[in-house]
């Protein structure tokens, strides 16, 4: 079933800038992963039966996808839900120039629970990063991120480094660039989003 998670989600080559600043041949088309709820939410339920082993209070999801996911996982493990905003601060030439928040009124909600990040699908990871640093502000301790896919080892990679551990019912090969080292950049090309 997870497999099939790819075949949600509409695929565009050509070259595209991630919120995270990084660049990529590779575009995914988020917005439509919940036009059609059922598929997606018997996905999440089996990233929640992954989540089963780890102990955690909290289910928080970055908006707009993300949250949605995090909600059907939070609802089927019947733990509590918050999300965080995406706050652009306009630095828009910097990598992962975009942070998010949670609300002020789900602060004193998350402060000192056990956190699971869940997200729809992971490249970079600008997102979850962004969600991660204001849950550690909130006083919140992050046990676990989850996502239906990760794309790419840029986010695997910061896991590993930062001991978190990563669930995913999906795992495949993603390219990503530097802005300085961007090949499509190089060769002229022009983005498309």
């Amino acid at each position: 079933m997870a497999f099939r998670l790819l075949d949600l989600l509409p695929i565009r080559k050509g070259h595209f800038r991630y919120e995270s600043g990084h660049h990529s041949d590779t575009w995914i088309d988020l917005e439509g992963l919940c036009l059609h709820p059922e598929p997606v939410t018997r996905l999440a339920h089996q990233l929640a039966d992954r989540l089963t082993r780890y102990e955690f209070d909290v289910v928080c999801g970055p908006l707009v996808e993300g949250a949605f996911v995090a909600w059907m996982v939070a609802s089927r493990m019947e733990k509590s839900f918050a999300y965080a905003e995406r706050i652009d601060d306009g630095r828009s030439d910097a990598l992962y120039p975009v942070r998010y928040r949670v609300p002020k009124k789900l602060r004193d909600e998350v402060r000192g629970q056990r956190v699971a990040i869940v997200n729809d699908v992971i490249s970079a990871g600008s997102a979850v990063r962004g969600t991660l640093a204001d849950l550690i502000e909130c006083g919140a301790d992050t046990v676990v991120v989850a996502a239906l896919a990760v794309l790419g080892m840029e986010f695997i990679e910061f896991a590993a480094a930062n001991r978190l551990p990563l669930e995913t019912l999906v795992r495949a090969p993603n390219t990503i660039y530097v802005p300085s080292v961007c090949p499509m950049c190089a060769a002229g090309t022009p983005f498309n989003n």
